[in-house]
C-alpha cells in the first residue's frame, strides 16, 4: 500500500514515520484484522450475540458470556436491554449456497 505525505504528496515507502521533504509526521493506520460484527449459524447458545462479539473481536466466547451474565445482573438488566438491541441489529451469517467455494483467507 503506497503511502503519501498530507502535506506536501510526496511518496514515501510504508515504514516512514516523517516525510522526508517537509519532515510532517506520517500517521499510517494498521490494516484491520478483526472479522465482521455477524451473528453465526453454529455455536450460538440463544441469539449468538456473544458468539459474534467475541469473534469479531477475538475473545473469548466463555469469558464473552460470563461477562454478560454477570452484567447483566450487576446493571439490573440494562446490560439484557443491550442483549436484545444487538440480538435485532446484528445481522445473521448468510446462508451458505450449496456449491459455491467457501470464502478464501
Amino acid at each position: 500500500m503506497p503511502v503519501f505525505c498530507h502535506r506536501c504528496g510526496t511518496g514515501l515507502p510504508s515504514t516512514a514515520r516523517f516525510c522526508s521533504i517537509c519532515g510532517t509526521v506520517v500517521n499510517v493506520a494498521p490494516p484491520r484484522t478483526s472479522r465482521p460484527l455477524v451473528r453465526p449459524l453454529a455455536g450460538r447458545m440463544i441469539a449468538g450475540v456473544c458468539v459474534a462479539v467475541s469473534r469479531a473481536y477475538g475473545w473469548d466466547v466463555a469469558v464473552v458470556r460470563i461477562l454478560t451474565v454477570l452484567g447483566c445482573v450487576m446493571s439490573s438488566g440494562f446490560l439484557g436491554v443491550a442483549y436484545l438491541a444487538g440480538w435485532i441489529g446484528i445481522p445473521e451469517e448468510p446462508l451458505p449456497i450449496p456449491g459455491s467455494m467457501p470464502p478464501q483467507p
